[in-house]
């Protein structure tokens, strides 16, 4: 069985508790590797190692820290086919997801922010011939960055690939439910010579390593992708030492139909909201709102495309892998059971996938679509993150808003119309932090990122990630 160790000031280290937890393969609900069971003094190791490397990372050019963050890049793109393995054994999510979403992306993430810092610019004000003004932008220092178990790579190269363009060290902590490719990222990071302290990877359980990060006096800024609850207790210990956080969490995001738009482009782009990567994307559409005079036609062909996915082995051709873990499955099943109670009816799924040969042991869960519930039951106002969507109509733009926004998340937002004014209109009225017309999941790094309400605190992406990565001091000189 593999095992893996914390990455530690460019060393792979055993955790000081000698102790280990198994990883599972979630399409065969087996173990198949073994990663530290970190606590406070791996933590402690790992943010001693950063601050140590700060003073000549800090120091480097915006060009010379570019072109690490370009050499990384170029590694993940080599490693593609190893790393979308790894991926999907780790999440149980489709090979083929992996290679054409989670790892190009990630590739892309290093890329994008090696190019922005190089471009990175500050603010200069004149004042009336008296005085000029102007904006530092310096890095933090050690700062935390806690990535979820959906999107592994995906999500961890989104956070750590800015903070060191900024000249920030990293200490960083994967979910330990899918850690392999965090570990195969420190493997790339000493492969190209990354100074040794820059990023630090320590694994392990959330309330132990990454609760100890989190309180660490040294860590001036947490980002965290993951649930508003362990978003708020972050937040609440962050806010005593003053630091500087950045939440993206929960979301149950609306998807609104309205009876003018391209009917095939609405009822393909809703099943690939509702049901990628299982459902579980904090993107996801999974509340489908459908303007009642076309509320049949729609519902009939929702459910046919939904019944018409592949559920199977992750490394074959399918459209839907296995959920993540055995408690995330049995949550998932808990919501479809708490559904019929609260008197929805289930149209197709709503129970587990038979899978044979290998994967016979594995958490797989049949797509599944319900309708008949009020926006105000559990299963429509709580996140599920799971292959669950609901139906509800609608019978006009300003129930179809008060639908939306009848939650406390607030992250994304879609809408199907040809009506360009109508599209304009909603958008505005929609509490979301991101609204998609026509399209979901089409990103442009370059543009914010983050929600409203219970879905988030911040923004990252483009240059919101740099500002949040750095601290503005202003000079003044008087002329």
């Amino acid at each position: 069985m593999k095992r893996i160790e914390n990455y530690l000031g460019g060393r792979f280290v055993a955790p000081a508790s000698k102790t280990y937890l198994d990883d599972v393969c979630p399409a065969t609900g087996k173990p198949y590797a073994q990663i530290p069971d970190s606590d406070e003094r791996d933590v402690n190791a790992a943010i001693e190692a950063a601050r140590q490397a700060l003073p000549v990372w800090s120091g480097l050019s915006a060009e010379r820290r570019s072109s690490y963050l370009r050499s990384i890049a170029h590694e993940i793109v080599s490693q593609a086919d190893a790393l979308a393995r790894a991926e999907s054994m780790d999440s149980g999510k489709p090979v083929s997801l992996a290679s054409s979403v989670d790892i190009p992306r990630s590739a892309l993430n290093f890329r994008f922010f090696a190019d922005a810092i190089t471009q990175f610019s500050s603010e200069a004000h004149s004042s009336d011939d008296a005085a000029l003004n102007y904006t530092l932008r310096r890095p933090l220092g050690v700062v935390a960055c806690i990535s979820p178990w959906n999107l592994p790579l995906y999500l961890l190269s989104w956070k750590v690939a800015p903070a060191m363009a900024m000249g920030n060290c990293v200490v960083a902590k994967p979910s330990e439910i899918t850690p392999m490719t965090a570990h195969l990222l420190s493997k790339i990071c000493a492969k190209v010579g990354l100074p040794p302290g820059v990023l630090n990877i320590v694994h392990g359980f959330g309330p132990k390593a990454g609760s100890a990060l989190v309180r660490h006096p040294a860590v001036a800024a947490i980002s965290f992708t993951g649930s508003t609850k362990v978003g708020g207790e972050i937040a609440r210990s962050a806010a005593g030492a003053f630091k500087k956080v950045s939440l993206e969490m929960g979301g149950k995001n609306p998807n609104l139909i309205f009876a003018d738009c391209d009917f095939d482009e609405a009822v393909a782009g809703s099943v690939r909201a509702a049901f990628s990567n299982q459902g579980q994307i904090c993107l996801c559409g999974s509340r489908i709102l459908i303007e009642r005079k076309m509320y049949e036609r729609f519902k009939k062909a929702f459910v046919a495309k939904a019944k018409a996915l592949r559920v199977g082995d992750p490394s074959k051709a399918v459209d839907q892998g296995a959920l993540s873990s055995a408690g995330h499955f049995e949550k998932v099943r808990g919501y479809v059971e708490l559904a019929k109670r609260e008197g929805g009816k289930i149209l197709c799924g709503g129970a587990p996938a038979s899978v044979h040969g290998r994967c016979q042991g594995g958490w797989f869960f049949r797509p599944t679509v319900i309708e008949g519930l009020p926006n105000e039951s559990r299963v429509n106002q709580e996140e599920i993150f799971g292959p669950v969507a609901t139906l509800i109509p609608f019978k006009d733009e300003t129930e179809a808003v008060r639908l939306a926004n009848g939650t406390r998340y607030g992250l994304a937002a879609t809408l199907w119309t040809k009506d360009v004014k109508r599209a304009h209109r909603v958008s505005a009225r929609l509490e979301a932090g991101i609204v998609w017309v026509n399209c979901w999941m089409l990103r442009d790094l370059r543009t914010p990122f983050g929600g409203v309400k219970d879905s988030g605190v911040g923004r990252e992406g483009g240059l919101e990630a740099l500002r949040f990565f750095s601290e503005s001091k202003n000079v003044c000189v008087k002329l």
